[in-house]
């Protein structure tokens, strides 16, 4: 049996539904421990709609580990003090939250010392990276709904000015760059980014066409 289905936003087209595997779930909780440090002690916060994929992550890292899963409240959905101020308060030790957030944090806001936090499902800003990347644990993440959340993984770098990289894969995942006939490019080369391994989603729920032209023999 598949561990759930979920619909992409359907922003270029008519949303499909993604058959996970539970084969994904256990490889989140691998990326959880073995690349974020979640142990039985740790306070993960729950910030994502249930609707959107990366709340799969927070309560796969939290209840599949041990850890203590915590819900914020509305009032605490913003880049304001009353965020981090209620981080503070709930001891959170491991967070995803939009780029877009963190970035707009006011100065005066601090996230708490030596949290791990994952920034991704948006194009991660290089200033946010220059302001954050030593003063908290911070790893910019990079994945698709059809591979189960989360893919790749890259630790921030303080000083780090350039574009931020997509990393290295998450545990029992592959990432190749291809060319047009899927053929690995050498590096420096442009290709388009293949992913594959345990967490690879079944295809599109009722599309088999759509599925055949996404998922290729790997």
């Amino acid at each position: 049996q598949a561990a759930y289905v979920i619909y992409t936003s359907g922003s270029t087209g008519r949303p499909k539904g993604v058959v996970v595997p539970h084969e994904g779930i256990a490889s989140l909780v691998a990326t959880a421990q073995d690349r974020m440090g979640v142990t039985a002690d740790s306070h993960v916060l729950h910030f994502a709609s249930v609707g959107f994929d990366v709340a799969v992550f927070e309560l796969a890292m939290a209840l599949c580990t041990g850890a203590r899963l915590v819900l914020v409240p509305d009032e605490a959905r913003v880049a304001d003090k009353v965020l981090t101020d209620f981080l503070d308060e709930q001891r959170i030790t491991h967070m995803i939250l939009p780029p877009s957030l963190v970035s707009a944090l006011p100065p005066e806001c601090e996230l708490p010392e030596g949290s791990v936090i994952l920034v991704g499902t948006e194009t991660v800003p290089p200033d946010l990276i220059a302001r954050w990347a030593g003063r908290v644990r911070l790893i910019a993440a990079y994945g698709l709904t059809e591979a189960t959340v989360n893919s790749t993984l890259w630790p921030a770098e303080p000083g780090w000015s350039g574009s931020v990289p997509i990393g290295r894969p998450d545990p029992n995942t592959r990432t190749y760059v291809l060319d047009a006939a899927l053929r690995p490019v050498p590096p420096g080369v442009v290709g388009e980014l293949y992913v594959g391994g345990r967490g690879l989603a079944r295809g599109y729920r009722g599309r088999p066409d759509l599925t055949a032209t996404r998922f290729v023999p790997d």
